[in-house]
């Protein structure tokens, strides 16, 4: 019964870390900002950050099921 919630929660982070990760790269190879008022840099590597974080985290999440 608990294995719903592990899903669910595993299936969003995964989705957001993997959109977060395609959306950072097509702007970072496009030489847009990721953030504006940021330096280029490290907006892309704090997104990047985010993004393999939540990645890890659905992981993790698909291991509790």
């Amino acid at each position: 019964m608990e294995s719903g919630p592990a899903i669910f929660t595993g299936a969003v982070f995964a989705l957001f870390g993997g959109a977060l990760l395609v959306w950072t790269g097509i702007r970072a190879r496009q030489g847009e900002p990721v953030a504006h008022g940021v330096r280029p840099v490290a907006s892309a590597a704090l997104a990047t950050l985010a993004a393999v974080t939540a990645l890890g985290t659905g992981l993790w999440c698909f291991t509790q099921v």
